[in-house]
């Protein structure tokens, strides 16, 4: 989910400066509006490259718009990037795990990890979450975003500046992070 506010995380962001005049001209106040614009988003990677960014901006995304905007992108990239050999992994959201999304996925991937064999709160085996989303936030223009139009223009702009490389280096490490996560008892990985 992305706000025409930007990204600003209070647990992990920091400012460093000497007063706090610096630290507000480098950041250190972040103004948010009370009901700001939003835009869902969802964004396929695997080792040969992304999918088109599918913007889920007018609804809320429940297992039917789930099955009928995203799991055909996924569907057809894969096959693209592919052919019949791939595996589709997502993570255990209610709109993935609803059994008519599982059925969907069954019935029309190749293969896929299916809810029941998929560790909860798992972020350590999505390959998103660990640096491509950080890229794409990275690479948005946040100056030219005041409304849902330019964020929504912004937010494709912002996936054509992925690298391939951290693409393919966050796919490439994803067998190590399964090895670590078994090894850790499936506690997250530090």
């Amino acid at each position: 989910m992305f706000d025409i506010d930007g990204v600003y995380n209070t647990q992990n962001d920091r400012v460093w400066a000497v007063d706090r005049a610096d630290a507000d001209k480098n950041g250190g106040t972040q103004q948010k509006r009370k009901f700001p614009q939003k835009v869902m988003v969802w964004l396929g990677a695997c080792s040969k490259g992304l999918t088109p960014l599918v913007i889920l901006d007018e609804e809320t995304v429940d297992h039917t718009v789930y099955i009928e905007k995203v799991l055909p992108v996924a569907l057809k990239y894969g096959n693209q990037f592919f052919g019949s050999d791939w595996v589709f992994q997502q993570d255990g959201a209610k709109p993935h795990s609803h059994h008519l999304s599982q059925k969907w996925c069954r019935d029309n991937f190749p293969t896929f990890i299916e809810k029941d064999r998929w560790p909860p709160n798992s972020p350590d085996l999505n390959p998103l979450d660990y640096s491509i989303w950080d890229q794409l936030v990275n690479n948005i223009n946040w100056n030219k975003v005041y409304s849902k139009t330019t964020l929504i223009k912004e937010l494709k702009l912002s996936v054509k500046k992925i690298s391939e490389s951290v693409v393919f280096e966050s796919c490439a490490c994803w067998a190590n992070r399964l090895y670590r996560l078994y090894q850790n008892d499936g506690s997250y990985l530090r």
